[in-house]
C-alpha cells in the first residue's frame, strides 16, 4: 500500500507517552469508554510502552481482569513495571514478545489494543496472524493510529496510516 514502515520508538523517549499534555491532543479518554470493558475482561496492549493505556485498561477490568502489556524492548516492559508499582496496579503483566509474536496465551485474549503501534509493525501479517491465535471466540482487534487522512494531525506521515492500509 506504499507505505514506509516507521522506526520502534525507543524506551529513550519514553517521556513523550507520559506527557501531561497527551490526553489532550490524542483525546486518550474517549478511548476506554468506546471499548465497553467488563470486569473480569483479558486485555492484551500491544507496544504498551510505559503503560499509559495499561493501568487504565486493569482499572477498567478490575481485579478478575488482566492486562497484558506487551514490549519488544525489555527497558520498556522495566519502565511500565514502575509504573505499575507506584500506582499500586496488580493486574497488569508485562510479556516480552517478539517483532512477529506477542507471545500471548492462546484463545486467552477477549480484546487486543493497538495504540499508535500497528505502523511500525515489521512483520504486520505474521504479528496479526499470532494476535488473532491469541483471541477467544468473539475477541476484538481494536486499532487506534493517526489517520493518514487527516492533514490536521500534526505528526509526521510515516507515523500515519490510512483506513485502507489499516485494512489490508
Amino acid at each position: 500500500m506504499g507505505r514506509e514502515i516507521a522506526h520502534v520508538m525507543g524506551h529513550q523517549a519514553a517521556d513523550w507517552l507520559e506527557r501531561p499534555e497527551r490526553e489532550e491532543e490524542e483525546r486518550t479518554d474517549l478511548v476506554l469508554p468506546a471499548l465497553k470493558l467488563r470486569p473480569g475482561d483479558v486485555v492484551a496492549d500491544i507496544g504498551s510502552g510505559t503503560g499509559y493505556f495499561s493501568w487504565r485498561l486493569a482499572r477498567a477490568v478490575g481485579e478478575k481482569g488482566v492486562v497484558y502489556g506487551v514490549e519488544i524492548q525489555q527497558e520498556m516492559l522495566d519502565l511500565m513495571a514502575k509504573k505499575m508499582a507506584g500506582r499500586k496496579v496488580t493486574n497488569v503483566k508485562g510479556i516480552l514478545g517478539t517483532i512477529t509474536d506477542p507471545k500471548l496465551p492462546a484463545a486467552g485474549v477477549d480484546l487486543v489494543i493497538m495504540v499508535d503501534v500497528y505502523h511500525e509493525f515489521d512483520h504486520p501479517f505474521e504479528m496479526m496472524a499470532n494476535i488473532c491465535k491469541a483471541l477467544r471466540p468473539g475477541g476484538r482487534v481494536v486499532f487506534i493510529e493517526y489517520r493518514g487522512e487527516d492533514p490536521t494531525v500534526p505528526i509526521k506521515l510515516l507515523h500515519k496510516m490510512t483506513e485502507a492500509q489499516v485494512r489490508m
